[in-house]
């Protein structure tokens, strides 16, 4: 019978535990396979991924990873060959625990290249959250899946790349309960569109009341931060319904320069005649999920 997959801690095994081999791994249903670098499926998620250097886009920051999907290298050289693709079994599980906030255990393994990486064998740098998904083209010249993981174990005693001294002996550490939450940014900014369409959604019209008034979400385009880059401008933003805004997060619907709505979502974007909406972040909004 094949290892059940478990999300989140594994008793006996915490933060920094050291791992000679991905062999010890696997009894435990730590990380179940020793060859893939992604412990899951599209069906139940991704419980575990090993950094171990073998896709050259990848980046380690500490409490935050940019991490390259699996698929198309060669199995001979380990140099990319072809496209990577989101059907992919490991790309679809990091998908699904994304979507389903699932807990993913993160271990670095000695070929990586970081501050933070073993000289030999595996560490255990505690569990992440996937925040967020998009395509890209590597250096390499092809299309690669990209993922955005963030530290959400809780671990208040964790050092920076540049502060770590190794050491991979066992320690106690105390521990608090991490928590995956949705973060909805509220600037001035978010505050000026959604006053402009009087708080309906772009798409569906839709305007939720509340005790309090009327609610709607400032949906940026080009997503805010590394390494989309975005800007906090009327430009970059869209006032949205909650759905409609998760789902244009996800990549479920595009909109091209014209204003259609692509994807699961049929119509055209109502946009206001003082809403000035820069095409380049619709044209990067469609890259990146893969409609261009």
């Amino acid at each position: 019978m094949p290892r059940p997959i478990i999300f989140g801690e594994i008793p006996g095994i915490e933060e920094e535990h050291w791992f000679e081999g991905r062999r010890e791994m696997m009894p435990s249903s730590f990380h179940r396979n020793w060859g893939a670098g992604i412990d899951g499926n599209a069906l139940e998620g991704a419980a575990a991924i090993v950094l171990s250097g073998g896709y050259e886009d990848d980046k380690d920051l500490g409490d935050e990873i940019i991490y390259t999907g699996a698929g198309g290298n060669d199995p001979n050289t380990g140099k990319q060959i072809i496209d990577q693709s989101w059907e992919n079994r490991g790309n679809s599980a990091l998908l699904k625990s994304m979507n389903e906030g699932l807990p993913v255990r993160v271990i670095r393994g000695y070929t990586h290249k970081s501050a933070l990486s073993p000289k030999s064998g595996y560490t255990y740098a505690g569990l992440f959250s996937v925040v967020d998904a998009w395509e890209e083209v590597g250096k390499s010249g092809f299309k690669i899946c990209r993922f955005r993981l963030v530290y959400s174990g809780g671990n208040e005693e964790r050092k920076s790349p540049e502060e770590v001294e190794l050491d991979h002996s066992t320690k106690d550490k105390k521990r608090k309960q991490g928590t995956v939450m949705r973060v909805v940014r509220d600037t001035k900014i978010a505050l000026e569109v959604k006053k402009l369409y009087k708080y309906e959604c772009q798409v569906c019209k839709t305007a939720i009341k509340t005790k309090s008034g009327y609610y709607a979400e400032g949906a940026h385009i080009r997503p805010l931060g590394m390494p989309h880059d975005g800007d906090d401008s009327l430009a970059n933003l869209l006032c949205l319904c909650p759905n409609h805004h998760v789902m244009f997060d996800k990549g479920t619907f595009t909109i091209s320069d014209s204003f259609q709505i692509l994807g699961e979502v049929e119509g055209e974007l109502f946009v206001h005649p003082k809403h000035q909406i820069a095409p380049q972040h619709l044209t990067y909004h469609r890259e990146i999920h893969g409609y261009n």
